[in-house]
């Protein structure tokens, strides 16, 4: 038992920061109540941790790359718990949006590391385990979260849904201490400049994303975040070049099992996860059912994907990316193309066969994810290939709420969730184009992952000379 100590305390941090991203939803209308909040806080309750996760989350990754991850991952845990303490206290939504964004910067801390300190802790088949594992709990966290969130708010108050962090923080934080042991620095001056270039990029997009789903895509805020958000990309561009000890070397980018690992969070995170939204309001609003049910409906998609990943994960160890991502990707097109076939008339088990599919391709895919990312690079600069394949799904799901919301509206029109047919058309298109973009970045992932030239051990060597 002792010998997965690490994976315990690792999962623990996972699980705690992805819930984060969906157990609060079912308690918006009981914050309101008791704090006075209105709708726009409300919103931002739910965006702040989301945008300050996404943003942070490389620049984390380069931080603990110089600080150490065992280090980073303990502070980021605690921050994380003391967030969500004032959480859990807060008497105003302005409180709660703060503490909110504090949580984001634990949460990025945490995710940015949890992957690096598995990938130095084991090895062979025992490291092929703990990926499995802790991508069936990363695939299973946004479905538990909502059953969680539901049962807290029911049965303990809203503000269980934040205080349950901390006696979970503490248990990952003693375990942490005895079980990690601290991982290769890269003892270089840090890149300030990229970092705050990309965490700057990062949220702008983000922030843009969601206010073009929120408020519409031609609103100023809107294409001046997006402006932004593309002028400090160029400008990070720009100073990775001319820095000596470069935040993301680009050359990374050129190796295709990295850049393939970035398509495949992307796409992975927008075909499996963005349309969750719909499905909750669908289940909800439409068919009556409560938070808790609502919850349990949606649980074939976690289940299957922890079962997936604990079964395969040490069985494809080592196994094609194109064979694991790849074929995920493609899986998760599948079982997002199931979800069209609910019909105005269906049941809540409608939905059970498409989301069940999705689970496949999600515990195909995401352990497998994680580690092709670490192993297109040398170990110094783990944090950062872990801090980029996040940031590329937490980019990839903020993209796919908004698109697939975008298309949901231009087919459902202004109809209300009670008007069943013109809602489930809606929802039907938005799982479509959810069903071709993973089919799409099934392909690409697949193209990239086959290419020859640059092999990881060269595309490795070729990122030393950088380091």
């Amino acid at each position: 038992m002792k010998k997965w100590t690490p994976l315990i305390a690792s999962c623990l941090g996972t699980f705690m920061l992805l819930i984060d991203v969906t157990i609060v939803t079912v308690a918006l209308p009981d914050i309101a109540a008791a704090t006075g909040a209105s709708f726009t806080t409300l919103q931002w309750v739910l965006d702040a941790y989301a945008l300050v996760l996404g943003a942070l989350v490389l620049g984390m990754g380069a931080l603990a790359d110089n600080l150490g991850h065992k280090r980073v991952y303990i502070a980021g845990t605690l921050l994380f718990a003391a967030a969500s303490l004032t959480c859990g206290l807060a008497g105003s939504g302005g409180v709660l949006v703060a503490a909110r964004a504090v949580q984001g910067v634990g949460g990025a801390a945490m995710f940015a590391t949890t992957i690096a300190l598995l990938h130095a802790t084991y090895s062979g088949r025992e490291r092929g385990i703990a990926f499995g594992i802790w991508g069936a709990v990363s695939g299973a966290s946004a479905g538990i979260g909502v059953v969680l969130g539901g049962a807290l708010t029911q049965w303990a108050g809203w503000r269980w849904v934040f205080m349950v962090n901390v006696p979970v923080s503490v248990c990952a934080v003693a375990l942490s201490v005895v079980a990690f042991r601290e991982t290769a620095r890269r003892r270089v001056r840090l890149d300030i400049a990229g970092v705050v270039l990309f965490s700057l990029a990062a949220g702008a997009l983000i922030f843009g994303i969601i206010r073009g789903g929120e408020a519409g895509w031609g609103r100023p805020a809107t294409m001046a975040s997006l402006a932004v958000a593309a002028l400090a990309l160029i400008a990070f561009g720009v100073v990775e070049t001319r820095v000596a000890n470069p935040m993301l070397p680009l050359s990374l980018l050129r190796n295709p099992r990295f850049a393939g690992s970035l398509v495949g969070g992307i796409g992975m995170n927008f075909a499996a996860f963005s349309g969750s939204v719909l499905l909750s309001i669908w289940l909800q609003d439409v068919l009556r059912l409560s938070a808790i049910g609502t919850g349990l409906a949606m649980l074939p998609m976690a289940a299957v994907a922890f079962v997936t990943a604990g079964a395969l994960g040490h069985r494809l160890d080592g196994a094609p990316p194109q064979r694991t991502v790849g074929i995920g990707l493609l899986v998760i097109g599948v079982g997002s193309g199931l979800l069209t076939l609910v019909s105005a008339g269906s049941h809540w088990w409608a939905a059970a066969p498409g989301l069940a599919v999705i689970g496949i391709g999600v515990g195909l895919g995401a352990p497998a994810l994680a580690s092709v990312a670490l192993g297109a690079v040398p170990p110094q600069l783990s944090g950062v290939a872990s801090g980029a394949v996040n940031t590329a799904r937490q980019i990839g799901f903020a993209l796919g709420v908004a698109v697939l919301g975008c298309v949901f509206s231009s087919v459902a029109g202004s109809s209300r969730p009670t008007v069943r047919a013109d809602f489930v058309a809606g929802l039907d298109a938005a799982m479509a184009v959810a069903g071709v973009v993973g089919l799409l970045a099934g392909a690409a992932a697949i193209a990239l992952f086959s290419r020859s030239p640059r092999s990881i051990d060269e595309g490795a060597a070729a990122t030393r000379v950088t380091v």
